[in-house]
């Protein structure tokens, strides 16, 4: 189909929209404010826990996820499991922070079991769920696109259903569960709402990257905004690595 150049017209505003995020924050940078932002005694102990906690997270959605979704690519029947995760996608994180504290606060349906609230593992708990919707959509579009034909070979030529999956589907699925795993992963370490009501903004347990850009917003906007670079920055340095090796998978 031949390119119309009129087009270009009518996305020149979404365009400008969707870059205005970005303008807003390099153009209230400065080195100075950079350097406060480095010093400043919250950046290392709630990038650390960001780091730490998302990628926890990534794992709990990776390892869980990834057979609940080839479950969902397999069974055309399974419309009302689709729903749990499409619903967690659309629902408010401050929502979602309000009904796990529901459940795992000290008056709450599993609270006097539990301990959870107000802990790092709150924080991954949180993550995990809002994170995982991301991951699983995107996995299962890129298992239903897995060739049967192929899994047929494999299971001609004696691998079981588990080698046939690992040996055969995951690698095909590759660049699809990759992009998943990448959405997912940002979303996690981005992650605010949730985090805010389950778990709580304290330096060093549960005071991650984004809570604590708020703190410092309250005092110092400048450096929260240097905050922001950075953590934008780590962001998209992971998503040009998960790029990456999506498109070497599907070269592959």
């Amino acid at each position: 189909m031949r390119f119309d150049r009129r087009i270009i017209v009518f996305a020149v505003p979404m365009v400008v929209l969707l870059a205005l995020p970005l303008l807003g924050l390099l153009g209230g940078l400065s080195p100075h404010r950079m350097s406060e932002a480095w010093s400043h005694p919250l950046w290392a102990p709630a990038l650390w826990l960001s780091i730490k906690t998302s990628l926890i997270s990534l794992a709990l959605v990776v390892t869980l996820g990834t057979p609940f979704a080839w479950w969902l690519a397999q069974d055309q029947r399974s419309v009302a499991w689709q729903w749990l995760v499409d619903v967690p996608m659309v629902l408010p994180p401050a929502v979602v922070g309000l009904a796990l504290l529901v459940v795992f606060g000290r008056q709450g349906i599993l609270g006097s079991l539990s301990g959870l609230v107000f802990s790092t593992a709150a924080v991954v708990l949180a993550q995990t769920i809002v994170a995982a919707p991301f991951y699983i959509s995107a996995a299962v579009a890129a298992l239903r696109a897995v060739d049967e034909d192929v899994i047929l070979v494999a299971r001609s030529l004696g691998k079981s259903s588990l080698g046939a999956f690992v040996s055969v589907v995951l690698p095909y699925a590759w660049p699809g569960l990759a992009a998943g795993m990448g959405m997912a992963w940002a979303r996690a370490v981005g992650e605010f709402g949730a985090t805010l009501f389950v778990a709580g903004n304290l330096p060093g347990v549960s005071q991650t990257m984004p809570l604590a850009i708020y703190t410092v917003m309250e005092s110092d906007l400048s450096v929260a905004l240097s905050l922001s670079v950075l953590l934008a920055g780590l962001a998209l340095l992971a998503l040009l690595t998960l790029r990456w090796s999506a498109g070497r998978g599907r070269r592959s």
